[in-house]
């Protein structure tokens, strides 16, 4: 076993689909807290948080990989408990304003999805599309025969269904990694495994 083994790759936060979607969400919360959140609410930084905990966590957990799988795992496991909690303010936002929290199927949700949207610019362009009524809508505000849907309407909607894909790719992650640290364990099963292979090479004075 050789040193790189012993420490493994690590630090390619940036190419995971879960952090490049937790970043996403934060940028997008970021511009929601500025455009529809009263000033004095506390849910302004609280929003923010944790949109920024669950982006962080996942970019640290990748960095202490190299010499602690259970850390990594337990870092990507409070990423994904922020998504969540972040997810319930959008969901209060919308309760306490009376809008509309968009069914699983509906078209205006999918049509999101399918934009595969990498930046907030990218999500604000779909926004303009359904405000416009072009992806329509299954009742209520923007629905067949409805008002069109608010723009803070839309705005949360996008949010949550980020924040579900973001939290679907975290879940994957998470079963990986845990498979992974039951099959190989961590830095300390590694370290025997380097020494013990170090003990019976050939010529080595301490071999037994």
């Amino acid at each position: 076993m050789t040193s790189g083994e012993l420490i493994p790759s690590h630090g390619g936060y940036r190419d995971l689909k879960s952090f490049q979607v937790a970043r996403l969400v934060y940028d997008v919360t970021v511009r929601f807290r500025d455009a529809y959140i009263e000033p004095r609410s506390r849910a302004r930084d609280q929003m923010v948080q944790a949109a920024r905990s669950g982006m962080q966590n996942i970019a640290e957990g990748s960095m202490a990989s190299a010499t602690s799988r259970k850390t990594e795992l337990k870092l990507t496991s409070v990423a994904k408990a922020s998504l969540e909690e972040l997810c319930l303010d959008y969901e209060d936002f919308l309760r306490q304003r009376g809008l509309s929290l968009w069914a699983r199927t509906d078209p205006r949700r999918e049509a999101l999805f399918e934009k595969r949207c990498a930046s907030v610019d990218d999500v604000a362009a779909w926004a303009r599309e359904v405000h416009d009524g072009k992806h329509g809508g299954l009742s209520g505000p923007g629905g067949p025969g409805g008002p069109p849907a608010t723009y803070a309407e839309i705005a949360a909607n996008a949010a949550l269904l980020l924040i579900t894909v973001a939290c679907s790719l975290l879940d994957r992650q998470i079963q990986a990694l845990a498979s992974a640290f039951e099959r190989e364990g961590g830095f300390t099963e590694r370290l025997y495994r380097v020494r013990k292979h170090s003990r019976q090479s050939p010529g080595d004075p301490h071999a037994r």
